[in-house]
């Protein structure tokens, strides 16, 4: 068995570890740092393109950001935060593109108008609220609101053709929008990496054990899939970003910070269409509002993306409901999570979700007719022969002890770390790799507290992204300046719809 020492290991090379390897190595070129990832790529689970709705999550169009109160205001703290740290990946893109460390912005983000759309008198109500309450903070400063049918078939075409006139419809845009093709932009921050000698990519490598030593260090145990010989790496730090993986990795450190953790997974599909005479028609990304008891990741949308270069529409997702953990996991996944710490909440959570089970259930038996009827709600002359159905990624959503209830669900992502900073592992879903930067500066902020507090860090970290330490939803001139600079460095001045 072979053994090497490293400063960092990351399991699972997918946008959340590629970006904190990234800001280590700019931070430290010095740092030696090991990626491995069990699949003979990266970026083929949840950073694939496919795998995930590629929306540049900003809070500009995703309903489930600004939830409903019972008194009929609409909250839009997690808008407002969501946005913010989309911005703050915008940064950190830019800072790699100016310096070549990122090609051609083109290869991974463009720029697509983000907009909400929907029907009936409660639902206009609640979108109205939702702008007035948005447009209000300069953050959202850019949203358009209308109710008019003949300026919505300006704005959105496809959505618009052949609509009852009498429907009562309402939209909001932001023509700042993005689609981002996550997969390319990990393979790209590889490719980078690949360039420093310091760095080491193992693929078709998992991980199999792992033992912290008195002397705070881990021993962690590797295997070589074609081989299956073995290897320990001695690592100062251990970062888990598995993306569903990272749960049993994570139960696998025995931290005590890792206690009472479980998970869900949903799975979920796509309607794919790639006729150009249907795909020129549509060049937003419109979202709706999601049915009663679905889970937020299952918010109706019809997109324009663009996948490897070449433009589509994408429709959904569909969910449904499975045990693995991974695209590419066993059906014992979620079995083999089960622990003592955990059985509470799971049981718990299992209990009081009984709708949702039932809505996964439903979803996952629709008929191709079904699907395409709930498309016809968007796209009224949808015609069947042009849509195909296509597998998305699979999430696991957090589940975790809490006094109430026993156990609670949560769809949002998670950072859980080690007492001492060893070790950290990321949780959850969305919004996912949208707020990566904001995600990984925090690891690095609670894992590298002495390194950070140097001038040295500081600097660099403020370099790479001009608004690190400070609030851009607090300070206006500051957000105009970063906006104006992303925009121009990362091509997205032109949007695509209007």
């Amino acid at each position: 068995m072979s053994h090497k020492k490293v400063d960092v290991l990351l399991v699972g090379a997918g946008v959340m570890s590629t970006t904190l390897a990234t800001l280590l190595s700019h931070l430290d070129p010095s740092l030696n740092i090991v990626l491995v990832e069990r699949l003979s790529k990266v970026a083929q689970e949840s950073s694939r393109s496919m795998n995930n709705a590629g929306t540049g999550h900003a809070g500009y169009c995703e309903l489930n950001y600004t939830p409903q109160l019972a008194d009929g205001s609409v909250q839009i703290e997690r808008a407002l935060e969501i946005n913010a740290a989309f911005e703050m990946s915008l940064q950190f893109w830019s800072y790699l593109v100016e310096h070549g460390a990122l090609p051609s912005p083109e290869k991974f983000i463009n720029p697509i108008c983000h907009q909400s759309f929907v029907w009936g008198e409660e639902d206009v109500t609640f979108l109205r609220k939702r702008y007035e309450a948005l447009r209000q903070h300069h953050l959202f400063e850019e949203m358009e609101y209308s109710e008019d049918h003949a300026m919505l078939r300006k704005w959105m075409p496809l959505v618009m053709q052949h609509r009852d006139a009498q429907q009562v419809v309402a939209a909001t845009q932001v023509k700042r929008g993005t689609d981002v093709d996550f997969g390319r932009l990990t393979r790209r921050l590889v490719k980078a990496l690949g360039k420093n000698s310091s760095f080491e990519l193992q693929l078709s490598h998992t991980m199999v054990s792992m033992k912290q030593h008195d002397d705070g260090r881990w021993h962690v145990r590797v295997k070589d899939n074609h081989t299956d010989k073995t290897q320990t790496i001695d690592a100062g730090f251990v970062f888990l970003g598995a993306g569903g993986g990272a749960l049993p990795l994570l139960q696998k450190s025995g931290i005590q910070e890792a206690r009472g953790y479980g998970g869900f997974p949903v799975s979920g599909q796509w309607l794919i269409c790639k006729n150009p005479e249907v795909v020129k028609q549509h060049g937003s990304k419109v979202y709706g509002r999601a049915a009663t008891g679905a889970p937020p990741m299952s918010v109706p949308h019809l997109d324009t993306r663009i996948i490897d270069g070449e433009p589509a529409l994408l429709f959904g997702p569909f969910a449904s409901i499975t045990t693995k953990f991974l695209k590419q996991g066993s059906v014992l996944d979620m079995f083999a999570s089960l622990q003592s710490d955990n059985l509470k909440p799971m049981l718990m959570v299992a209990r009081d979700n009984v709708d949702l089970m039932r809505y996964l259930v439903t979803e996952a038996f629709r008929s191709h007719k079904e699907r395409m009827e709930i498309l016809r709600g968007f796209y009224a002359e949808a015609k069947d022969e042009d849509w195909e159905l296509a597998s998305a990624g699979q999430r696991v959503q957090i589940i975790k002890g809490c006094d109430t209830n026993g156990g609670k669900l949560e769809f949002g992502t998670e950072i859980v770390t080690a007492k001492d900073g060893t070790l950290a592992a990321l949780l959850g879903a969305s919004p996912g790799a949208s707020t990566s930067v904001q995600a990984m500066i925090e690891v690095i902020e609670c894992c590298f507290k002495t390194r950070m507090k140097t001038a040295g860090w500081k600097n660099k970290m403020k370099e790479m992204i001009p608004s690190y330490g400070e609030s851009l939803a607090e300070n206006v001139p500051l957000l105009h300046e970063a906006r104006k600079r992303t925009l121009a460095a990362l091509h997205l001045n032109v949007p695509k719809a209007g």
